[in-house]
């Protein structure tokens, strides 16, 4: 009889044991969610790697494919040979001694974003979303006029695909510009989560959004407002 009492409060037991911690439901959700293709970049997606996620354990967590040149266009990258999720939403990508390379979480749906030391910002996008994405990268591409609200051209501007620092491109003033354009006098461009920034020297930005027009419109917006149209 006493081995059967023994049985049966295992078993009593068993039923009784709460449910696994929400966390642990929730980092498994985001297992979920994160296997497929994913580009990692850096923020002005001039150099990138296609990272492939599985959901097969392998000794340091779970098992990725990387896509030849990873470690060429990023150099850490020849480091990691797994990934995992850690809390509800931090993504790992791991080394061979199951130390952290870099660690990503979401700051919009889609899109998850890590920083290295020295290095600055890292991008992690679904691999389709991000394909899109520098599509309007490459249509930015080309000769642009400043415009004032009222359809006034004040400066004409050249957005270029030469790398200038990191994560952002050249850009060449066209005079005659009007003071405003003339004393930022632009150096940098770059787009950032879904925003058009326009950099100087002194490292002034000015913030741009795409508008119903197809064009850009500074932001915050003014009663005479700046635009970027195309010529």
């Amino acid at each position: 009889m006493g081995k059967i009492a023994i049985v049966l409060t295992g078993l009593l037991m068993a039923v009784a044991a709460p449910p696994p911690p929400a966390a642990a439901q929730g980092a498994g959700d985001l297992v979920k969610e994160m296997i497929g293709e994913w580009e990692l970049s850096n923020a002005a997606r001039s150099k990138t790697c296609v990272i492939s996620l599985k959901g097969e354990s392998v000794p340091r967590g779970l098992r990725l494919e990387l896509e030849r040149g990873c470690a060429e266009a990023l150099p850490f990258m020849k480091d990691v040979v797994a990934w995992n999720v850690r809390g509800l939403d931090l993504v790992r990508l791991i080394d061979q001694r199951g130390q952290a390379v870099i660690d990503l979480s979401e700051v919009e749906s889609g899109i998850l974003e890590g920083q290295r030391s020295g290095e600055g910002i890292y991008l992690l996008q679904n691999l389709a979303a991000a394909r899109a994405a520098s599509r309007s990268t490459d249509q930015m591409i080309g000769n642009w006029s400043v415009v004032r609200g009222s359809g006034r051209a004040i400066c004409g501007l050249t957005l270029t695909n030469t790398e200038a620092g990191p994560d952002a491109f050249e850009v060449f003033v066209n005079p005659p510009c009007e003071t405003i354009v003339a004393s930022f006098a632009p150096r940098q461009w770059r787009l950032e989560r879904g925003e058009l920034q326009l950099m100087s020297a002194s490292g002034e930005i000015w913030h741009f959004e795409a508008d119903d027009n197809a064009q850009w419109r500074r932001v915050p917006d003014s009663a005479d407002p700046i635009l970027l149209v195309r010529p």
